[in-house]
């Protein structure tokens, strides 16, 4: 057995593929079956002159997703998909599919989800994982080459990382036990024993969020570094994202061409100088007349967008009733295109008064909101970090900023096109006195922290640490509107299967 991924190495010779029907069409004497196998599709083109009759029969019985063995020769041609073909001498099916539910036509978000152990067959989902999977290899191969040690966190803890409200709370033995925020806690133990250490795990956050932000289970990734400073860490953060998309762009281009996603901006984000500006800085921008004007441009350029995707849908529209099917065919799936985008932008649009209003109104000592995020980043040509927050928005372990004690060495790094943090952070306070104050200022169990603080009886030293979300990091770089799109089956409000 061939894999598609490999026919290029088979070019001229036989090959037996074995997938599932993609789609399929015909006329008169040829079959054409567009076949995947999970490494990628393929055109495999059936002549009734080339096969028995009882192949050609068989070719004719495959629905969509039915499952099937074909035999026959690699051709190269640039024009299909992939640029290899299989002239097929031989088929087998090895199960009809019969009412499959996901079909070309246009599905809803929740039907979708309610089929999402069937969705993620579908070309865009399967180009999401795809890059998924390249982006974890990435931040492994990383932190390998870097010499960090990869240790795990336990899931079941007695205590809350960012405090006690966004907790799932769950029986453990007749005790009290949370499922974990965060690993950073234990990786700082980790840290003090090696030096260089990240988790890499689930987390769990019970906020009652339904923003496209947000899942109640997703994945962290968090470093802990002995004997590093805020701007150590910030210069580490900016070092792997731009690891990350260098392998992206090396080693996902069908991919990125499958989610039609444009790659401009990730190539600057490699090249370029990733910005850093203060939380101050950062909330003077917010109220300034350049987010205003920012503000007037972009309703201006949606309103303008709207009025010319209304003409290209009456056009084509009009065009569609005497077309041929396959041009009505393309006709419909523009259509489905410019509905789409028509609805972002009438969300935008809702939008942007919004965003107004939260820009011109905050003060300062607030935490950024996302439409806040969104009116930064987009001001800026590569990912944004923002550095040196008010300590009251702040979590307690953080180490307060020795010249102006009223701000936490905190730092988050928010990403372009307006997909906001991806990534928090901080210098760790390393004063038991101080840390020890922290925890009761928030009212915090001090017993449960016996053994954090320890951290600081026994050798303490200067250390920092982030967390990146990575569906967040694989949102942006795939340029997916929603998380829920960016992990197998997400786990959402209101949503627990499939």
């Amino acid at each position: 057995m061939t894999y598609i991924e490999e026919l290029k190495d088979h070019d001229g010779q036989e090959v037996t593929l074995k997938g599932w029907v993609y789609n399929r069409r015909s006329s008169k004497n040829l079959e054409f079956i567009e076949l995947r196998d999970g490494t990628g599709i393929c055109q495999c083109v059936i002549s009734r002159e080339d096969v028995a009759d009882e192949v050609w029969e068989s070719a004719s019985e495959l629905t969509q997703e039915s499952s099937a063995e074909l035999t026959g020769r690699v051709i190269k041609d640039e024009r299909s998909i992939g640029g290899y073909e299989l002239h097929v001498t031989n088929l087998t099916a090895i199960q009809i599919t019969e009412d499959y539910p996901i079909t070309p036509k246009e599905h809803g978000v929740d039907f979708l989800m309610e089929n999402r152990h069937l969705w993620l067959r579908s070309r865009r989902q399967w180009a999401a994982m795809r890059v998924r999977n390249q982006i974890i290899y990435a931040i492994h191969r990383f932190f390998q080459d870097k010499g960090f040690l990869q240790l795990d966190a336990p899931i079941f803890t007695s205590n809350a990382a960012e405090g006690t409200t966004t907790l799932f709370e769950t029986d453990y033995f007749e005790e009290k036990a949370y499922l974990t925020q965060s690993g950073q806690l234990y990786a700082e133990a980790m840290a003090m024993a090696h030096g260089k250490v990240y988790t890499f795990g689930p987390t769990f956050r019970a906020e009652k969020s339904k923003t496209r932000r947000h899942l109640t289970e997703f994945w962290m990734i968090e470093p802990e570094m002995a004997f590093y400073d805020l701007t150590m860490n910030m210069d580490l953060a900016e070092e792997m994202i731009k690891s990350i998309i260098s392998r992206i762009l090396e080693r996902c281009e069908n991919e990125l061409e499958v989610l039609e996603r444009d790659v401009t901006v990730l190539k600057q984000a490699v090249k370029n100088r990733f910005h850093r500006i203060t939380y101050s800085e950062a909330v003077e921008l917010l109220k300034s007349d350049k987010t205003s004007d920012l503000l007037d441009k972009m309703k201006s350029d949606r309103e303008s967008e709207a009025d010319k995707l209304k003409s290209e849908q009456a056009e084509i529209e009009k065009e569609r009733g005497s077309a041929k099917k396959w041009r009505k065919a393309q006709i419909d799936q523009r259509i489905r295109e410019i509905q789409i985008r028509q609805n972002q932008i009438e969300e935008d649009l809702r939008n942007i008064p919004v965003w107004r209003k939260s820009a011109t109104e905050f003060e300062w000592g607030s935490d950024f909101g996302g439409s806040d995020e969104t009116l930064l980043t987009m001001q800026f040509d590569a990912p944004l970090i923002i550095h040196r927050y008010p300590a009251e928005v702040k979590a307690f372990y953080m180490k307060r900023d020795p010249e102006q004690q009223e701000l936490a060495l905190a730092m988050d790094l928010l990403a372009p096109e307006g997909y906001g943090e991806i990534i928090g952070g901080s210098q760790r306070e390393d004063s038991f006195e101080e840390l020890k104050k922290r925890i009761q200022e928030h009212n915090l169990p001090e017993e449960v922290f016996s053994w954090y603080l320890d951290l600081r009886r026994y050798g303490s030293v200067p250390h920092s640490g982030f967390g990146l979300g990575l569906e967040r990091t694989v949102a942006w770089i795939c340029g997916l509107d929603h998380v829920r799109e960016t992990i197998p089956f997400p786990r959402m409000l209101g949503r627990l299967t499939p």
